[in-house]
């Protein structure tokens, strides 16, 4: 059976991650701070802060900025549902806004759905591919947009405006007209999660990008205590001879990234561009190439020839042209019948019962249900063959076609 999306795992990562637990210092150290810089370095950020999780990134900086019960933030209806629960967890309310025929959120919803309740806009880059930032930072500091929006925490005061808070979990690496995803906006935050396209088994990490008079590296400080119990120094600090005393100075969060996770992404980070990027670009290119004679496969772009924006090849979102979601999941368990395992990204988050419980509804978002009910995902990961990859196209090809015969 070809997987969909297992880890890269080889001897280098192994060696490294059992250099780490020689060592006898496992958790947040060393190791997790020169990951934060080698990020930083890499996305072109102002400041790095690496997590246990996206997820809690996302919620970290909503909590950040003050948003509470009454506040508004404005997602994507086509996403993960981290996207949307880090809302509800703060007590406001997630505003789903329709995508755009590229999977991301349309900028158009965005402005339509902005009240003066609105706090922060979600964006999502789907599959690796960014969003339209030059349009949605230009709205969110249009006059007559600021004026909507009323400040009551410090960071509001200080921005002035909503906030944009990039959900880059599958974009570390793309491009947006010549800069890469976690230098864009305000905030962007990664993830490390087993299936990304750089691993550290679980994590994530926060790219501050906020604009003066903020000082992105004290933001960094303040939530190195917040991410830690609200403890004042860390493990690595009392550690130093005679520095045992700490204090606690606001009830925080447990949620920081330890060493030994740091290590599997420094090794992934060092050969990102020049060899992981590489072999899921053949691999996408390999599927295009195949796919694209098939006047029922509609083909994602990758980017790379037109410049503006160039996905991280983190998915491979094929569409069926013509079919409805019984006949899409059809096709699906007919190649999984092939001994071949694909995906759908994702179930739309107000289709999930939880959400629909509190009165969101599909039809609302038309466009994110269309895409929805064709798409499937293909698997891309680094130790695919060229083998394997003939084998998955022709498990999609004979699959279509029974189906649609």
């Amino acid at each position: 059976m070809i997987p969909f999306s297992p880890p890269r795992i080889d001897q280098k990562i192994i060696d490294e991650v059992t250099a780490v637990l020689k060592s006898g210092w496992i958790t947040t150290g060393p190791r997790t701070k020169a990951f934060e810089k080698k990020l930083t370095e890499y996305c072109g950020s102002r400041s790095t802060l690496c997590l246990n999780s996206a997820t809690a990134g996302l919620e970290i900086m909503l909590r950040w900025f003050g948003v509470k019960a009454g506040d508004e933030v404005i997602v994507p209806a086509y996403t993960y549902s981290a996207t949307a629960n880090v809302v509800i967890h703060c007590g406001a309310k997630p505003v789903f806004v329709d995508v755009g025929d590229d999977f991301n959120i349309d900028v158009a919803a965005i402005e339509k759905a902005i009240t003066p309740r609105t706090k922060v806009v979600m964006p999502v880059d789907f599959g690796g591919f960014p969003c339209d930032y030059d349009s949605i930072n230009a709205l969110v500091k249009r006059d007559d947009i600021r004026k909507k929006f009323t400040t009551e925490s410090d960071a509001q005061k200080k921005l002035s405006r909503i906030m944009v808070l990039s959900d880059a979990a599958h974009s570390l690496g793309a491009w947006y007209k010549g800069k890469r995803t976690g230098s864009l906006t305000d905030v962007s935050v990664f993830s490390f999660h087993a299936v990304k396209n750089l691993t550290t088994a679980e994590g994530g990490a926060v790219g501050l990008n906020l604009p003066a008079p903020f000082d992105n590296e004290e933001e960094y400080k303040k939530l190195c205590v917040t991410t830690l119990h609200g403890q004042n120094k860390d493990a690595l600090a009392k550690m130093q001879k005679g520095n045992w005393r700490y204090d606690v100075v606001e009830a925080g969060y447990k949620c920081n990234m330890a060493d030994i996770l740091a290590a599997i992404g420094m090794v992934e980070l060092e050969r990102y561009d020049n060899d992981t990027l590489i072999k899921r670009q053949w691999i996408y290119n390999k599927y295009r190439n195949a796919l694209n004679k098939f006047d029922w496969a509609i083909i994602p772009e990758s980017g790379v020839e037109n410049p503006k924006s160039v996905t991280s090849f983190h998915l491979f979102p094929l569409r069926i042209k013509g079919v409805n979601e019984a006949q899409r999941d059809a096709i699906i368990q007919k190649i999984f019948d092939k001994d071949v395992s694909v995906n759908v990204h994702f179930i739309p988050v107000p289709m999930m019962s939880f959400y629909k419980s509190l009165g969101y509804d599909i039809s609302n978002y038309p466009n994110t249900y269309k895409l929805y009910s064709c798409e499937i995902s293909l698997p891309v990961f680094y130790d695919l063959t060229e083998a394997q990859v003939d084998q998955v196209i022709q498990a999609v090809v004979e699959s279509v076609q029974e189906v649609l015969k």
